[in-house]
């Protein structure tokens, strides 16, 4: 039988073209799983088929884990089981118990052959795989081979890849046989079918398209700096000129717009605002408002937004039909952008006073006027009086130095004195709710007065409940809740992949 075994081997490895290693793995693979048939259970088998003289031996084999993470017995073994067995096992090590060799004949050379062409297969497709990977390629162009349930297999070359419908742009309607060019979002090599997923509504589209189309940006005379897409009716990128002498939005439009037009028939008439990148944020965010004209604008670095003013004629350019141009500017600068107009903006700076000026008379113990001293000044929180350099509150011509140091005197006072409330109120509240991205002590501690102390708790909340409960806006709350739930998702996805 041994003889046999050989000849097959080598009759195998010469039709295939392939090594007689990959064959001998291929057979091991088919013995080993004929062998697992004897067990009602899923065992862990290894068979090994000596290379010279086609004998073959056949084992079971048992991990050793910790005692208490034994969930598997018919592949694992506690650690203390093991070490009765031998003291010199440790956690990792593989148990291994001789088994009866099945007869080969009952696998059948036919079998064997099944597996090693599968293995063949696959092994081609890695190949095809890895080289396209090889290429640094970003971009696929192919023919759509199928259509299944409204996804798209392209074909390029000997590689085919994924177009998702829902990474398709909305309003075009792509059929078999249509030449298509897309980028790719990801690759999947547990799937088993195409491996390389693509999109064309991604940003990521966008800026390879302009790359193509403008030799200055691989020249490296040119970058796009962002981008941000409605897929099939309107994006905005991000362009800045490395080489000061080329004008950085005519070099991406193109001679008599031919650039830029390329760009708009390969994404089905998306239309494209060429923006000017700046390094100032609140220039960049003024660029990206266009064509609406921006009369004032306020940085808020710590809640990383901006306040922008433009008069009632401008509200309507600056919103953009359902909100897409304000929308687009955000995604595309990075920025939260609130449009308002100048008497909208008047209204929320006084208020804002009214809020400091309260602040700075019940926590300073202030008169009115010396409250207003700092509002003028523009002082709006506690720790912005207690911390400031010294030297900018002396220069405050109202203030004199004893003042001043008594001020900040209070305001450290009066902030240490929330710190130990804001500990005491946290007393109960689960530590995972506090590691949770966008959460803050002072947040937290509100949920907490509101009987919200665990994460699964604030999950369990809608959008509106958390914006009104904790007093956020709705995009915070929404990206709190979806933060609060992503355990849930994790342990969905690995009760799946179990299954």
């Amino acid at each position: 039988m041994s003889r046999e075994i050989l000849m097959l081997v080598d009759a195998l490895a010469r039709e295939k073209n392939v090594a007689r290693d990959v064959v001998f793995g291929a057979l091991e693979l088919a013995l080993a799983s004929a062998t697992k048939k004897r067990f009602s259970e899923d065992v862990d088998v290894r068979v090994a088929v000596d290379r010279a003289t086609g004998q073959y031996a056949s084992f079971r084999r048992w991990k050793v884990v910790p005692d208490e993470a034994l969930e598997n017995p018919a592949q694992q073994i506690a650690l203390s089981q093991a070490q009765a067995r031998d003291p010199a096992l440790k956690l990792g090590d593989v148990v291994e118990e001789p088994l009866e060799n099945i007869p080969f004949g009952r696998i059948g050379a036919q079998t064997a052959k099944q597996v090693i062409l599968q293995r063949i297969r696959e092994a081609e497709r890695e190949q095809i795989l890895n080289d396209f990977l090889a290429r640094g390629d970003e971009l696929v162009t192919g023919t759509i081979r199928r259509m299944e349930r409204g996804n798209a297999i392209v074909e390029s070359g000997r590689l085919e890849a994924l177009l998702p419908r829902d990474q398709m742009i909305p309003k075009e309607n792509l059929r078999v046989g249509d030449r298509v060019r897309a980028w790719v979002m990801k690759v999947d090599r547990a799937a088993r079918g195409p491996q390389l997923i693509l999109s064309r509504t991604a940003p990521q589209f966008i800026i390879k398209l302009f790359e193509l189309e403008v030799p200055e940006i691989e020249e490296g005379l040119l970058e796009i700096k962002s981008a941000a897409r409605d897929p099939g009716i309107r994006a905005k990128i991000a362009v800045h000129a490395l080489d000061k002498r080329i004008d950085p939005i005519g070099t991406c439009v193109g001679m008599r717009g031919s650039r830029v037009q390329a760009v708009t028939q390969e994404l089905a008439g998306e239309r494209v605002d060429i923006v000017l990148w700046s390094p100032d944020p609140a220039q960049f965010v003024i660029g990206a408002l266009a064509p609406a004209e921006v009369t004032s604008i306020v940085v808020d670095e710590e809640k990383h937004a901006m306040d922008v003013v433009v008069d009632e004629q401008n509200l309507a350019i600056a919103i953009g039909r359902s909100g897409q141009n304000v929308r687009l500017a955000s995604e595309l600068t990075g920025w939260t952008i609130n449009l308002m107009t100048e008497e909208e903006s008047r209204k929320k700076q006084q208020e804002e006073s009214e809020r400091a000026r309260r602040l700075f008379m019940e926590k300073l113990d202030v008169d009115e006027e010396v409250a207003d001293i700092l509002v003028q000044e523009g002082f709006s929180s506690l720790e912005e009086v207690a911390y400031v350099p010294i030297q900018e509150m002396l220069e405050i011509e109202a203030l004199d130095e004893e003042t001043v140091n008594e001020l900040r005197s209070r305001a450290r006072n009066a902030l240490l004195v929330e710190a130990i409330a804001s500990e005491e109120s946290l007393e109960g509240v689960d530590p995972a709710l506090l590691r949770l991205e966008g959460m803050d002590n002072q947040l937290a501690a509100t949920l907490a007065r509101r009987g919200i102390r665990t994460r699964d708790e604030l999950a369990d909340l809608a959008v509106d409940e958390l914006a009104e409960a904790a007093g956020v806006d709705e995009e915070r709350a929404k990206r709190l809740i979806m933060a609060a739930r992503a355990h849930w998702f994790a342990a969905e996805a690995q009760s799946e992949e179990a299954a």
